[in-house]
């Protein structure tokens, strides 16, 4: 088993909209915390595309890449992930081929197979193409083969693209993304941040059935936690309302802009509503640092992952990036 000083440390950001601020504080909180994050030696600065949702701001998920490479100086940032669904492969590789020409060694490409929005919004999209998830791996290959080496007799090129090795990586929250990577020989991340139902086995099947290749001699799993660490358990369990009204938002379909804590969450979710909040957030870590060491330690002696990737949905921005502070402290600390 790997110890926290082994393991990785990442940022997943969502770039979550506050019900009193607007997008604009939220994309310029984005980079406060990619050079925050820079400081203080996170691995990688990763961000996610949705679509149609009132507080997540990283829709345009390569152009919002390329305003944090441009003022940050060494920090790997990339997608987790950029849905593939939504997109030409040719195009991804030519905005990832730009910024890997533009910020060379910084830049990493996520995929997902879902298209990270609702069907209606998905038809506006892609405007009438007949994209499917079904087609996720050929245009895996695809983007693999305008990241590579230009091979003679290759009639489309990706210009910028073509040649940079874009280290691309496969998201999951099923078994499918896992049997993928595994076969391609690619890195791979499962979304336990909302999804950790299936984790356990995604990633046994990854490990039994990979393949090493070009991109990677051996497995290498990420897995998202949601978290809230603070000076004490009471203050983080008093700021983790914030992410229970949020999810409890999402899955009753009201507005996901981020509130504010409140005292207690009694009389503001049912039971069946609380259930399911606390089976989204199963990988939680929330708490103050010793619980959330004791937390990590358990999920690294369980999973026995290569890495960490943080979310965290605090709504006082100084907190948030606290939040992240005290993370990194353990891993240095330990």
């Amino acid at each position: 088993m790997k110890s926290l000083q082994e393991t990785k440390f990442s940022i997943l950001e969502l770039a979550p909209v506050r019900d009193d601020q607007s997008v604009a504080f939220s994309l310029k909180h984005a980079l406060e915390l990619a050079q925050h994050a820079e400081k203080l030696g996170y691995e990688r600065l990763w961000l996610a595309e949705h679509h149609n949702m009132d507080g997540i701001a990283s829709s345009a998920t390569a152009v919002l890449l390329g305003y944090i490479l441009a003022n940050t100086q060494k920090i790997r940032v990339g997608s987790g992930g950029i849905m593939l669904p939504n997109h030409a492969p040719l195009v991804v590789a030519e905005q990832f081929g730009t910024l890997a020409t533009l910020y060379p060694n910084r830049i990493e490409l996520g995929l997902g197979r879902a298209p990270g929005t609702d069907q209606v919004t998905m038809r506006a999209l892609r405007r009438g193409q007949q994209e499917t998830e079904d087609q996720f791996p050929q245009d895996v290959v695809e983007i693999l083969r305008y990241f590579g080496d230009a091979q003679q007799g290759q009639r489309i090129k990706a210009t910028p693209g073509q040649g940079t090795h874009v280290p691309v990586w496969l998201l999951g929250s099923s078994l499918f993304s896992a049997q993928l990577a595994a076969r391609l020989g690619l890195p791979y991340s499962f979304a336990s941040h909302f999804a950790p139902r299936m984790l356990g086995q995604a990633i046994q099947l990854y490990r039994d059935n990979f393949e090493p290749s070009q991109y990677l001699d051996k497995p290498y799993v990420s897995m998202g936690v949601p978290t809230v660490v603070a000076k004490t358990d009471d203050e983080a369990q008093y700021l983790a309302t914030s992410v229970y009204q949020r999810i409890q938002a999402l899955l009753t379909g009201q507005s996901l802009k981020l509130k504010a804590p409140v005292d207690t969450m009694e009389g503001r979710w049912s039971v069946s509503e609380k259930i399911a909040v606390q089976n989204f957030l199963a990988m939680a870590q929330i708490g103050s640092p010793e619980t959330v060491k004791q937390g990590l330690e358990n999920l690294l002696k369980q999973y026995d992952v290569d890495e960490f990737i943080f979310t965290c949905d605090i709504y006082d921005t100084d907190k948030r990036l606290d939040n992240f502070s005290l993370l990194m402290d353990l891993k240095t600390q330990a």
